[in-house]
């Protein structure tokens, strides 16, 4: 997200996705992939949705939508009901605070357990909390709240959101902590939580004893300099992230600061400087004191797949959505990259097993305000309109 676009903003004209050829004009020398499928059609899933920023499953056949003011729902079929209302102790401020993030444990059919990223009442912090289902599979105990993180907010913006289970471990992207550049370069700091994605295994270790969660021994600054629980650095706002089901690669869309937006693709993401503030998408970022040098300087930094300029593509960008790879046996679209921009409505596409440096392909622009996308216990993928509404992409 970025203070550039006001991700969250008042009410959008929708209208039918119009269909785009997958072509694009290369630019900054940047190749162009080939993409089979020519367009992206959509069924509305479930509207009258409050602020929804993001979809996910528990592994059935229900979705569940997370708003920003604290609410999670569940869309059954034709149903949507209420699975837990934190909106009393969840900040209300709006801008890029609010319940943020959702991952339900790998064992959640056996455990009820699930994990919550939000602003506390008041924007003062951010907390990772785990959180147990009912006695009613429909509802979530809004009393088992275990606390595992609590993180002091220097500024209001910047607070990245993305987790996932991979395995038994749960990552969690954290953004620089915001401002503008990163005024404090957190996102370089590896004692500091900001601008990283962190791993970590949740469960209770010792029993609601001292102790909130493990560190994974692989993880790459265990017994070294930095923070144990850091995985990646270097990320601006990297606001949704996923893992490729069938390579499980990681793939991110880090929001940029005023130019440029990255889609970035790497193995697993171990040890991973993603570059930020040094860099902005494949460009040398400008601030004071740091006027000119070349993008890798005695070590490289993980330059991106992709990247777009705000201007590019009819212009209007302002924050990238990452979002999943398709990989539903039969879909048109099966084995590339779905993304797209929150600003500009775009939506793009990328093959997943692309060498790069690319340019996104188009395959629809729309007037959605693209808040994220999501992916359901069947692979299809979905897209979130902060204005009120859910769709299935068809040929995901």
């Amino acid at each position: 997200m970025s203070e550039h676009c006001h991700r969250y903003g008042g009410p959008a004209v929708r209208r039918l996705i119009s269909v785009f050829a997958a072509v694009a004009v290369s630019v900054l020398a940047l190749s162009v992939p080939s993409v089979s499928a020519a367009g992206l059609a959509t069924t509305l899933v479930a509207d009258s949705l409050d602020s929804p920023i993001f979809v996910t499953n528990a592994g059935d056949s229900r979705l569940f939508v997370v708003e920003q003011g604290g609410r999670i729902k569940i869309i059954d079929g034709s149903t949507v009901s209420t699975f837990l209302d934190l909106s009393s102790t969840v900040s209300q401020a709006g801008g890029e605070q609010g319940l943020l993030g959702l991952a339900f444990h790998p064992n959640y059919a056996s455990n009820g357990l699930f994990y919550l990223y939000y602003t506390t009442s008041g924007g003062a912090s951010e907390k990772l909390s785990e959180f147990h289902v009912s006695g009613d599979s429909d509802v979530a105990d809004p009393n088992s709240e275990r606390n595992l993180l609590t993180l002091a907010d220097p500024y209001s913006n910047h607070n990245g959101g993305w987790m996932a289970f991979k395995g038994d471990y749960l990552f969690m992207s954290l953004g620089d902590g915001g401002s503008g550049g990163d005024p404090e370069n957190r996102a370089q700091n590896l004692n500091r939580w900001w601008g990283k994605i962190l791993r970590i295994d949740p469960l209770d270790p010792d029993g609601n004893g001292s102790l909130k969660y493990s560190i994974p021994a692989t993880n790459p600054f265990v017994g070294r300099s930095g923070k144990d629980e850091i995985w990646s650095y270097g990320l601006r706002n990297p606001w949704r992230c996923s893992f490729d089901d069938l390579t499980g690669r990681l793939w991110c869309g880090d929001v940029g600061q005023g130019t440029y937006e990255e889609i970035d693709r790497v193995k697993t993401g171990k040890a991973v400087n993603f570059g930020w503030r040094k860099l902005e998408g494949r460009h040398y970022y400008t601030w004071s004191g740091h006027t000119r040098g070349n993008l890798c300087m005695g070590s490289c930094y993980k330059l991106p797949i992709a990247e777009y300029a705000h201007g590019d593509f009819g212009g209007e960008n302002c924050a990238v959505t990452g979002g999943y790879v398709s990989r539903r046996t039969g879909a048109a679209l099966n084995g590339n990259y779905i993304f797209g921009d929150f600003c500009s409505g775009n939506v793009w596409v990328i093959p997943a097993e692309f060498t790069g440096p690319t340019l996104p392909s188009p395959v629809a622009d729309t007037d959605f305000n693209i808040s994220s996308f999501g992916e359901g216990a069947d692979g299809r993928i979905y897209l979130v309109d902060l204005n009120g509404a859910v769709y299935r992409l068809d040929d995901t």
